[in-house]
Formats: C-alpha cells, sequence, structure tokens
C-alpha cells in the first residue's frame, strides 16, 4: 500500500480508470519534482525556449494544455530569485517552474492525475536545458 506522504522511487503501475489511475488505489496522481544544475544560461533566460520547452514536453508525455502559458522574468531586485517562473495548466493538472538566473538552475514540477512516463520527462528535461546535473523526485499523491 502506498502512503500519501511517500516519496515513491518506481512508477505506479495500476491499471484501469483514467489511463492508469484506480479509484481503489486511493492515488490521485503523481508529481516528478525535477532540480537542474548548470544549465545553459542563454535557454534558461529565453522566454522563448522557455515556452518550447513547455510545448514539446507536454507533446512528449501526451497531455493536453488548458489554455496559453503564463511566463515572466521577475523578482529582479532580489537576485537568488531572479528569472522566469512558468505555469501551464493541462487538463490533468500543471507543468510549472522556476529558473534561477543567479545559480543557473532549473526547478520543475509535473503534476498529473493521468499517468505519464516520469523517466521520459526527466530525460528530456535535462537535455533541454543542457544541465550537467538533475535530481530528481517523484511524490505519489
Amino acid at each position: 500500500m502506498i502512503k500519501k506522504s511517500k516519496i515513491q522511487k518506481e512508477p505506479v503501475r495500476a491499471a484501469g480508470w483514467r489511463e492508469g489511475w484506480s479509484p481503489k488505489s486511493k492515488i490521485y496522481g503523481k508529481e516528478l519534482i525535477l532540480d537542474l544544475y548548470d544549465c545553459d544560461p542563454k535557454i534558461i533566460r529565453s522566454k522563448k525556449k522557455i515556452l518550447e520547452y513547455s510545448n514539446k514536453l507536454c507533446n512528449l508525455i501526451k497531455v493536453k494544455k488548458y489554455g496559453k502559458p503564463i511566463c515572466e522574468r521577475f523578482a529582479l531586485s532580489n537576485p537568488p530569485a531572479a528569472g522566469y517562473s512558468l505555469v501551464q495548466l493541462i487538463e490533468s493538472s500543471l507543468v510549472s517552474g522556476h529558473f534561477s538566473e543567479l545559480w543557473n538552475r532549473a526547478f520543475i514540477n509535473i503534476f498529473s492525475c493521468k499517468l505519464f512516463n516520469h523517466k521520459i520527462a526527466t530525460d528530456f528535461t535535462k537535455k533541454f536545458f543542457k544541465a550537467k546535473k538533475i535530481k530528481n523526485r517523484i511524490l505519489i499523491r
């Protein structure tokens, strides 16, 4: 049995309802948390590239976007927080991210009640931002 507060290292293999989730399992969804280090500075400072990432990721993991993404650069007076933030609603929840210009890091969250391949999402994200290191965690909710 999976408890709500535990972090899972393995993919959920429930069958049935909503493309992989079962109402009997009491699992609502999965959140992939990615911390990327030493990203390409040009990419994380480019609104165009961040929006490209969001679009390609959603297509890759086969989630349906709900509306247009929000991508804004702010907190410029606070260097540790300065950079773009991204929010893309998806019909099964959301994709979000913040990009630290000071440390060339990216912090991405993908939460969905639709089953998705977290390995594909992780590998794509690392490659897209040209990160030298990545940490990932999976939270079952």
